[in-house]
């Protein structure tokens, strides 16, 4: 509904070769039975060591961007306690702070002459951006934009750096366009115009020329998308991906060489088989018509899993491409032949690896690949791989002194069948160390939003904390999860609440059973659809929970819908049907409705300028909580928006949340009383 130690280390690893379309990717082992979870002993950790304020103060690393040269990387970082561009060196050492600001900036891009770094900032998470220039020397910043009812993001610089293509959506629409800005003429022109509501457009792509724009657009209810390709000249627009009933095409890149009257774009798409792969789809000014000037080719597939394959870019000689493979939740990071068809894997660390760097993850001269790595034990960090000799080098270090990798816990991965028998659901699955099987143990069960989105093997400060208090963690990838294909995707539309709600159910049934919990001691949380899954839970299945956590969530589909940004409009009436029609669906499924269910105490927490759930749906809880004597407490943050960007927000409101938990699901060892 509504998203890295102190040393450089070398890792040398074996390398994983594919051949192309062949390619099968190993499933990870899961664990199927609940009998099977065991808690690791170690004497060595130090049980609720870890607090909130330690944990979220380790820092955090945003999109990052190179510079023409290669010697220094522009990232965002929320070091200062606010997420601001930093600028390294390649080789790694202290970053320096480029700008300075009280309002959170992401999407950095260095324009290829050097002088300029483009990026989005906008007001208090309100998602208003304008774009703005800073440059590296002298931190001088131009807001290039500046309208306060109109949201541009996305920054791309043209080749020549004479040009900024970006995303526009004024306030009261639900239609993303894409507009140029000319640096020297401070001239706006539009590539797109008159985009209808129910559709958007997103991610320009630059020919290595300057002569088009690819881009894809995609429908509100998600499972059907477009490439175009746009010729900046006349502003024509061409469809390259015509195809009948829904099917996802997303495009990555468009290929450096020079093809006798086309190109070659790198496409991400489900088509072939119903799980994302990458393939490449040529187009030429020669050939059938389909619309426009240029028309495209056939699809020549370089992968055929049954996993979720994302295209990531062509190398700048065009020799190779990347992409990466999330399996299960883990992902790797792979360097294609577009000669041999062989793929292999990058010799990095496990966890979630994923080609960074803006529009570019490699240097211009093609001989370093920066990307993130993100683990279990670890927040997410910048690493640069050397072509020539197959290592890495950590570039950004995000923990802080006292918050020790070691003190981590590493999930379970667990597989357990849907109520319904219809789905195997993946999870992670956190055990504290040292947990004692006597039936008298808390949990938790955290809910990702999206839908969706993915709960992946990266870190969680959060979890962190309460797997270190003594709580097990339950993070399920409920239906309408992205990275198990097409079918498991969409098999929540038209039922939202539902049954995803039951296989939330499902994973409580199932860590029930390994011994370790007092069943009546697991509390269940989330944010954004994460929240209203919380609120459901609550309402739909009140037994079950001894506490309540919703964060920014949306509980009542009328006002949720009467209130959001028009683009969450034009996505609910897409994923739940028509509001007049399917009028009994949207009351069944607004926890709103249910608050007199409820027996668990609540605890929400909201953001002032939230443009996806607003406050005012966390408020319907409270008030209605209150007004039948129920147990709940609040604290809306009048200076944040759809989650909390500022460290002292983070700090104070999850905070709220381990007090609030502590009190009323004290772990098994915890001197806590259930009356504080």
């Amino acid at each position: 509904m509504r998203t890295f130690a102190l040393f450089a280390i070398v890792i040398l690893m074996s390398t994983a070769v594919i051949e192309t379309a062949a390619q099968t990717l190993p499933s990870p082992q899961a664990v199927t039975d609940p009998k099977q979870i065991a808690s690791k002993p170690n004497a060595q950790v130090e049980p609720r060591s870890l607090t909130i304020e330690k944990l979220y103060m380790t820092r955090q690393v945003g999109r990052p961007t190179w510079s023409p040269d290669g010697k220094s990387i522009a990232f965002i970082s929320n070091m200062s306690g606010r997420n601001n561009i930093w600028m390294v060196s390649a080789d790694g050492g202290w970053p320096t702070q480029l700008t300075v600001s009280d309002q959170r900036q992401s999407s950095v891009a260095w324009s290829p002459d050097g002088k300029w770094i483009a990026y989005q900032s906008d007001y208090d998470g309100d998602e208003q951006w304008d774009i703005f220039i800073v440059s590296p020397k002298t931190g001088k910043v131009v807001n290039l934009t500046g309208t306060r009812e109109i949201a541009e993001m996305d920054p791309t610089w043209s080749p020549d750096g004479r040009y900024l293509a970006y995303l526009v959506k004024p306030k009261t629409s639900a239609a993303y366009e894409i507009d140029i800005y000319d640096m020297v003429m401070r001239e706006v022109k539009h590539v797109t115009t008159n985009t209808p509501q129910d559709k958007r457009n997103s991610n320009p792509i630059w020919s290595k020329d300057g002569k088009y724009i690819v881009y894809t657009q995609e429908q509100a209810k998600g499972t059907d998308s477009n490439i175009f390709i746009a010729d900046v000249a006349t502003g024509k627009s061409s469809l390259l991906t015509p195809h009948e009933g829904e099917q996802l095409y997303l495009a990555n890149d468009i290929d450096p060489r020079p093809i006798p009257d086309g190109g070659r774009v790198l496409i991400t798409s489900n088509a072939a088989n119903g799980y994302d792969n990458i393939g490449l789809l040529d187009f030429s000014d020669k050939g059938a018509s389909v619309t426009g000037v240029l028309h495209p080719g056939a699809v020549k597939w370089r992968t055929k899993d049954k996993w979720e394959i994302r295209g990531s870019e062509f190398s700048p000689d065009g020799k190779h491409l990347t992409f990466s493979a999330n399996v299960d939740g883990n992902e790797d990071i792979y360097l294609h032949d577009l000669a041999t068809g062989k793929s292999t894997a990058l010799p990095i660390p496990k966890g979630v690896n994923e080609p960074a760097g803006g529009h570019s993850a490699f240097t211009k001269d093609g001989s370093r690949l920066l990307y993130y790595h993100n683990g279990p034990t670890a927040p997410g960090d910048l690493w640069v791989y050397t072509m020539a000799t197959g290592k890495s080098h950590q570039i950004t270090h995000s923990l802080v002194a006292g918050v020790r990798s070691e003190d981590m816990v590493e999930p379970y991965l667990v597989h357990y069948p849907s109520r319904d028998g219809k789905w195997t659901i993946s999870a992670f699955l956190y055990v504290p160390f040292n947990m004692a099987r006597n039936g008298q143990n808390a949990a938790i069960v955290y809910i990702h939003g999206g839908p969706t989105s993915q709960t992946m093997n990266s870190f969680n400060r959060f979890i962190q904390y309460a797997a270190n208090q003594g709580y097990m963690v339950l993070a399920p990838n409920y239906r309408g999860s992205t990275g198990y294909g097409k079918e498991f995707q969409q098999a929540n539309l038209f039922d939202m609440g539902g049954g995803d709600l039951h296989d939330v159910l499902a994973g409580v049934d199932w860590i029930k059973q390994t011994g370790h919990l007092d069943p009546k001691k697991i509390a269940v949380m989330g944010g954004s659809y994460g929240g209203y899954l919380s609120m459901m839970s609550v309402t739909k299945a009140p037994d079950v929970w001894a506490a309540g956590v919703p964060i920014v969530p949306f509980v009542n589909w009328f006002t949720e819908i009467e209130n959001e940004d028009p683009v969450l409009q034009q996505s609910d009436l897409a994923t739940m049907g028509d509001i007049v029609k399917n009028r009994a669906l949207y009351e069944e499924r607004s926890p709103i409705n249910f608050i007199d269910e409820i027996k668990a105490p609540l605890l929400l927490l909201a953001g002032g300028h939230d443009p996806r759930c607003p406050k005012s749906e966390t408020q319907q809880v409270v008030d209605a909580i209150k007004k039948r004597g129920g147990t709940v407490d609040y604290k809306i943050y009048e200076n944040e928006g759809h989650g909390f960007a500022r460290v002292e927000n983070q700090i104070d409101a999850y905070k709220r949340v381990a007090d609030f938990l502590l009190a009323h699901v004290p772990p098994a060892d915890c001197s806590c009383s259930l009356n504080e």
